[in-house]
């Protein structure tokens, strides 16, 4: 029997409908990089906060799920950030509570949790220079979280940060949606978003996941194919 990989996150990550596309989400590609023993389950969805996510039941659905010896990487802060709407969180406080409860879940069934920070933005400076601080405090107070309830977690947020650093701003443009007027029917007017990914660049932040996942001493390592 396959074991199961669950996703739990927001859009970076999700599944993107034909209406969406060329939009693609890192999760749409993670399987690309694991041995055919395990079946991807990606949860994740466009909008979500770890508050919003719990609220609609989705943990609850992954915890009927989930089993012994399964995964699930959990990937949220881009939408925690939206302190102005009920979906928001602060990070030192609801985000990671409401991340414990994922984690609880995880261990509850005697799978195993990964923590991954999120995924940085492409969001420049005035000066040119990505902005460090993009998405808060989130990432620290994931790291934090990982490091009290001494479960695993992944620096995403820095991995991608120095990918998108190596790169320079222009050569990143090629991992985003950014269209000009009538290059694609599902977005005749163009679209420059600076936050989601097209196909090479899901594919891209899906391998950065995945050889790093390689490199930890954590069980979903022998299933890494990259």
């Amino acid at each position: 029997m396959k074991k199961k990989l669950f996703i739990a996150g927001d859009s970076t990550a999700a599944q993107k409908s034909g209406e969406a596309k060329p939009e693609t989400g890192w999760g749409e590609k993670f399987s690309c990089f694991l041995s055919s023993e395990i079946e991807v389950r990606n949860y994740a969805q466009n909008g979500r906060s770890t508050e919003s996510f719990i609220t609609e039941k989705r943990l609850d659905q992954i915890a009927k799920e989930i089993g012994p010896g399964d995964f699930l990487l959990i990937q949220f802060g881009h939408n925690d950030q939206k302190i102005d709407l009920p979906i928001g969180t602060m990070p030192y406080e609801d985000y990671q509570e409401n991340l414990a409860q994922f984690v609880e879940v995880a261990l509850a069934k005697n799978s195993f949790p990964l923590l991954l920070t999120s995924v940085t933005r492409r969001d420049n400076l005035p000066d040119g220079r990505l902005n460090p601080e993009t998405l808060g405090d989130y990432p620290e107070a994931m790291i934090a979280l990982g490091e009290r309830l001494a479960v695993p977690v992944i620096d995403v947020y820095r991995l991608t940060q120095d990918y998108y650093q190596r790169l320079g701003m222009e050569e990143t443009i090629k991992l985003h949606l950014h269209l000009s007027t009538g290059q694609h029917p599902n977005y005749p007017a163009g679209i420059a978003d600076n936050t989601h990914f097209n196909d090479y660049g899901a594919h891209q932040i899906a391998r950065i996941i995945a050889e790093n996942i390689r490199l930890m001493e954590h069980p979903l390592s022998a299933y890494v194919r990259c």
